[in-house]
């Protein structure tokens, strides 16, 4: 019988992997808006290509945080608990980006403008940064002890590791978002998107595979799984390195899903090289956080499979509808809310 605690494992594996992959090219497009926009109307039209998009997508991560809060409680409390610093300064990023959307075009004046634009920019960079460090570290494993408490400081977070893991999720957020414009803006500002997509593809690949080097020496991923850990992460960094020369052959399509793919394919490669693990301690490897001693009772963990089954198909048709009602490029005639 398939086990319940591993289902919940798979479904938020399946909620952060849709929360990276939409809002990583939100993230992109908003790092890139002060630089790429030349003009306030530019500006405009690259924030409204995710306009529509942008609050949808964050209730991803919002759900992923709920359902591990109800199938994994020992799981949220020592990782909210523990990355307490990393995740407020997260939530005041994402609050800022929010507020930056709706205020920026209430005033027709340029600094009131340019000092929101910098806030959607800061507020774009800093979640993937900060999730980059965390990822890291829940490969890596932090400081619990045996009574499931984080006994580390903000500062035991913080490494030549994390801080690759963070830039390397950065300039992957930046390759996705770019690819996006690509596909929703037209002329100049489309052209603009391929070439910093193009600069950008390199330094992606070679962080990422430095970052790959890295866990070699920092992780027990390739000593459980061995030297190939697998078809999945061999894919994810296929699935990079096609992206140059789908761009080179104008298949920005192809490039976007390449970029998405990648995303995807590394998640899962996080969430496997974990498993049955949730948190591991770097302190006792009995002090592990697993599926099983993190987990809720086996009928709360029934009770949400059913609601869940129920209700994700709805979630997922609306929110593709969404994308779909909005699939058309951008344009500076139209008619600009943001």
């Amino acid at each position: 019988m398939f086990e319940l605690e591993t289902l919940w494992f798979i479904l938020i594996t399946v909620l952060f992997v849709g929360f990276f992959f939409l809002e990583g090219f939100d993230f992109g497009v908003g790092m890139l808006t002060p630089f790429l926009g030349k003009t306030d109307t530019e500006r405009r039209v690259l924030i409204n290509t995710i306009g529509p998009f942008w609050d949808g997508n964050e209730v991803w991560l919002i759900t992923a945080g709920g359902a591990m809060f109800a199938a994994f409680p020992e799981w949220y409390a020592t990782l909210f608990s523990g990355f307490y610093m990393a995740l407020f300064l997260m939530l005041l990023a994402l609050i800022g980006r929010g507020v930056a959307f709706e205020f920026r075009s209430k005033l027709e004046n340029k600094r009131w403008r340019a000092i929101w634009d910098k806030i959607i920019c800061v507020g774009s960079l800093l979640p993937p940064l900060l999730w980059g460090v965390a990822l890291a570290n829940l490969m890596k494993g932090v400081p619990i002890d045996a009574n499931k408490n984080y006994v580390g400081s903000f500062w035991d977070l913080i490494s030549l590791y994390s801080i690759l893991a963070g830039v390397s999720i950065v300039l992957l957020f930046l390759l996705h978002g770019a690819l996006f414009l690509s596909l929703k803006t037209e002329g100049e500002l489309r052209e603009r998107a391929r070439k910093v997509a193009l600069r950008i593809g390199k330094w992606t690949s070679a962080t990422l595979l430095l970052f790959v080097v890295f866990s070699y020496f920092e992780t027990d991923l390739f000593t459980a799984k061995g030297i190939s850990p697998g078809m999945v992460p061999v894919l994810a960094g296929m699935a990079l390195l096609s992206v140059h020369f789908f761009i080179k052959a104008g298949r920005d399509g192809w490039a976007f899903i390449m970029t998405g793919a990648t995303i995807t394919l590394s998640t899962i490669t996080v969430f496997m090289s974990m498993y049955p693990n949730v948190m591991i301690s770097s302190l006792n490897e009995a002090w592990n956080l697993t599926i099983y001693n993190a987990s809720s009772n086996a009928y709360t963990l029934k009770v949400m499979t059913i609601v869940a089954l129920t209700t994700l198909p709805f979630v997922l048709a609306y929110q593709a509808w969404t994308y779909w009602v909005f699939r058309k490029r951008v344009t500076a005639s139209d008619h600009l809310d943001y």
